[in-house]
């Protein structure tokens, strides 16, 4: 199965300022601004804004 350009995949960064990520995919139609997520930070040991890096 082809990867398709509607749904890239994204690097989430940490918010916190650990340097932390995630990476996951995102619908471009969905959404086709910068994806923010409340994610687990091992770092810090809470959840915390993750926002989609370029």
């Amino acid at each position: 199965m082809a990867r398709s350009e509607s749904r890239p995949v994204v690097t989430l960064r940490s918010t916190a300022g650990t340097g932390g990520s995630y990476v996951t995919r995102k619908n471009r139609r969905n959404d086709p601004d910068r994806l923010e997520l409340r994610k687990f930070d091992s770092v810090v040991g809470r959840h915390v804004l993750f926002r989609e890096a370029r």
